[in-house]
């Protein structure tokens, strides 16, 4: 067994020092190559290794190429401006040093296709290792861009580039969420978010066209992804972080000016939601509309319709889309028809079990906060939230008493419904209709929240004490519902438990003292110990 042993470590450590020589040798390589021109061939060997199976083969042949090409763009060695066909470059009238520089910029772009093509491959850290070089590319292409034009009257940037990586990203078969998470830091680069957020919207539409709009969920997850990564800063003195700096132009940039910004952000997304979504990703675009994409747009209100179709949709998603809806009706100005109708509609049973529960009440109190709403419509929701509370657990209804006395406190006309009078023995009909769906015509104000004094023999001991509140004059003091938003039935229990016990408990007026005596002797004189 101990030669095998030794065998084993024998070949581990030679294989350990292959991978190292291989190192070596590619780094080997690349000194070779810009040593002398006549070595330019050695550059097929380290393409070679780059097609590699092995992840450590295809880390040193990146970092070979990266080193080789960035220094080669540098030195201004690569070809400007169309490259012709290989054919054509070699049996050219071109000079020697014309034929070398189209030579290793078609070596380039070979390198470039490679890394592309590692973006999709199975291992993570070759995608990330392939990623970060080809952004190393993209940098030095901006400096020293590949491109025969007077640069005094254009931008230098590496579009081309950086739209093949996010064509590569946003894959339709691979879900590419970690490596878009990786492809973050860049977009901290203003100019790189800048011409991400255009490539986006072309990938888009050209994908998205030629699928005649069918859904395409892996796709249109990493589209989201890599765009709700996507911040925009809030002033323009905030962009200061280029990958590339035009020097004397720098102020008349596009991707240096906050407003132009705004402008492809507002495009990309609206190019995105026109498109039929998968009814998951609706929940997580609306659940970030209000405070990561309407602050960033240019013009918020162009979101109407889409705010509007989700509002129309039913469910969680019309309950998400409250948020949105808040945002442009107050700040906006928007004009709403039924608005009030349809949140009416949204208070079902459900409403008190969906996970955006919190959220929903706390823009239903913001929406229901106005003194000018009409009396009807306040009466419609504050006897259709009592009717749910019969059904509604414990957690719900420590938040719905609470909402109800504070509508009733801002709109006294409601106290009807308190003080409703009847005549003794007379068997009463509600005419509250609950499924009627227009709150005009339910008939509310017919009605009393005897619901609410039903609900003080709840077995929930801070239930019943909530809806006894209601026996009393209400003060003008409003509740402040944001302290029960939030609260869990563990929470509940837990509370519940750690309330203090009563330790002693009274059991006799007077002390015993000895086992027959005490109490006023009683006992003793009924008992003896004899």
């Amino acid at each position: 067994m101990a030669p095998a042993k030794r065998r084993n470590v024998s070949l581990a450590e030679t294989a350990e020092k292959s991978v190292k020589k291989a190192k070596i040798d590619l780094n080997a390589k690349v000194e070779i190559i810009l040593e002398s021109r006549k070595n330019a061939n050695d550059v097929f060997d380290i393409l070679e290794a780059l097609e590699s199976e092995k992840e450590k083969d295809v880390g040193s042949a990146v970092n070979a190429c990266s080193k080789l090409f960035c220094t080669l763009l540098e030195k201004k060695e690569l070809f400007l401006g169309k490259l012709p066909g290989e054919e054509e470059a070699v049996s050219g009238e071109s000079s020697a040093e014309e034929k070398y520089q189209m030579f290793m910029r078609h070596r380039y772009n070979s390198c470039v296709e490679l890394l592309l093509e590692h973006l999709s491959h199975d291992l993570h850290g070759v995608q990330e290792t392939a990623l970060c070089c080809l952004m190393k590319f993209a940098a030095a292409e901006g400096k020293h861009p590949l491109e025969d034009l007077d640069w005094t009257e254009h931008y230098s940037f590496p579009r081309e580039l950086l739209q093949s990586v996010v064509d590569r990203l946003l894959s339709k078969t691979t879900d590419n969420s970690l490596l878009i998470s990786r492809f973050q830091e860049f977009l901290e680069m203003e100019d790189v978010r800048y011409y991400v957020m255009s490539s986006i919207r072309e990938n888009v539409g050209k994908v998205m066209d030629k699928n005649k709009g069918a859904l395409l969920p892996i796709f249109q997850n990493n589209v989201f992804t890599l765009m709700s990564n996507i911040s925009i800063p809030s002033q323009e003195s905030e962009l200061t972080n280029f990958m590339v700096q035009q020097e004397d132009k720098h102020e008349d940039w596009k991707a240096a000016k906050l407003n132009e910004h705004k402008r492809v952000f507002e495009r990309m997304w609206l190019g995105f939601l026109k498109y039929k979504l998968p009814s998951n990703m609706y929940k997580k675009i609306l659940v970030i509309l209000h405070d990561s994409i309407l602050p960033h747009m240019s013009k918020p209100t162009l979101m109407i319709d889409f705010l509007t179709a989700a509002y129309e949709v039913g469910g969680a998603i019309s309950l998400l889309a409250l948020n949105g809806l808040f945002v442009l009706i107050h700040q906006h100005n928007l004009d709403y028809p039924d608005f009030y109708k349809k949140l009416y509609n949204l208070l079902e049973p459900s409403v008190f079990h969906v996970k955006y529960r919190a959220r929903f009440f706390h823009l239903a109190n913001l929406f229901l906060s106005s003194s000018h709403l009409p009396v009807y419509l306040v009466a419609a929701f504050a006897k259709r939230l009592a009717r749910l509370a019969l059904t509604a657990p414990p957690t719900a209804l420590l938040i719905v008493l609470p909402f109800i006395y504070n509508l009733i406190r801002r709109h006294p006309s409601c106290r009807v419904l308190i003080h409703k009078p009847t005549t003794e023995g007379e068997v009463l009909e509600d005419p509250y209709l609950m499924d009627e769906e227009d709150p005009v015509q339910c008939r509310a104000l017919e009605s009393s929240l005897w619901e609410i004094k039903t609900l003080q023999k709840h077995y929930h001991p801070d239930v019943a004490k909530a809806a006894m509140a209601i026996n009393t004059p209400l003060s003008g003091k409003e509740d402040d519902i944001d302290e029960v938003l939030e609260i869990t039935t563990h929470e509940l229990m837990e509370r519940d438990l750690k309330k203090s016990q009563i330790k002693n408990i009274p059991l006799e007026f007077e002390i015993a003292t000895e086992l027959l005596k005490g109490g006023g002797n009683v006992l003793g004189q009924h008992f003896c110990l004899d």
